[in-house]
């Protein structure tokens, strides 16, 4: 079982994978002069074997990998354990993007990037995943609503008793309509409440809805759950069953 860091205080492990040695070198760089511990990967099957050896707190992961892709390499980090991915593509094309965050990457940069930026972006992930994480580890709650069960401390989420297979950010958006049942959210304020941006794609947004509705509505092209606000954004609609209990374990 690879080794996981599990202190806030010490210092976050990012794992950056490119086959550029330029690029790598240059992320790598900024991100150490912002304090962070870096690994290097020059493809697919270090990033995994590095990745196993000891648990990165994010990865820095670019999508146009030799052999094995950035899309599987992601796939395969997630089917072994959470972990917040931000994406590199040298493409603009904005079916890359969404497959990128279809697969479970948090965001994504597009080349030519700026370095700063990503750090900003690293900063803001690991951020929002720490406060996230704090929050769990303090409270006992378990939401419920429409047949859903979200359990913010283990981070475990069932419909109608069966476990949902939920990435980082799509358990997180999931917790933030469950706690707000009625309220219609525009889809800048669910960037800077679930991801914690002030900037950013907001197809990042749609997608993480899309993918949530196809794992929780019986019929995801006609949601009952997460309805669209038009001219605004999204509305959670639980009915008569919204509700939060105290100190209880998801059934």
């Amino acid at each position: 079982m690879s080794e996981r860091n599990d202190d806030p205080e010490q210092t976050a492990r990012i794992l950056v994978v490119d086959d550029d040695p330029t690029v790598a070198e240059v992320v790598a760089g900024y991100l150490e002069r912002a304090g962070f511990a870096v690994e290097r990967a020059g493809d697919g099957p270090e990033a995994l074997r590095l990745a196993g050896g000891r648990w990165p707190d994010l990865v820095v992961l670019d999508l146009m990998l030799p052999g094995l892709d950035g899309l599987e390499v992601c796939r395969r980090l997630r089917a072994a354990g959470p972990v917040p991915v931000i994406m590199l593509t040298a493409r603009g094309d904005e079916e890359d993007r969404i497959t990128g965050l279809e697969v479970g990457a948090d965001d994504y940069v597009t080349k030519p990037f700026s370095p700063r930026e990503l750090v900003l972006r690293v900063e803001s992930v690991l951020r929002r995943t720490r406060t996230v994480q704090a929050a769990s580890a303090a409270s006992r709650s378990v939401l419920r609503a429409g047949g859903l069960a979200v359990d913010v401390a283990t981070r475990r989420a069932t419909r109608d008793g069966r476990e949902l297979a939920l990435t980082l950010r799509e358990f997180d958006l999931l917790a933030y309509f469950l706690e707000r049942p009625g309220a219609a959210h525009t889809r800048e304020d669910l960037m800077r409440r679930v991801w914690g941006w002030d900037f950013g794609d907001l197809s990042t947004v749609t997608v993480h809805v899309r993918r949530l509705r196809a794992k929780i509505e019986d019929d995801p092209a006609r949601p009952r759950l997460i309805q669209t606000v038009w001219g605004v954004g999204y509305r959670f609609e639980p009915g008569a069953e919204a509700g939060v209990e105290e100190g209880v374990g998801v059934a």
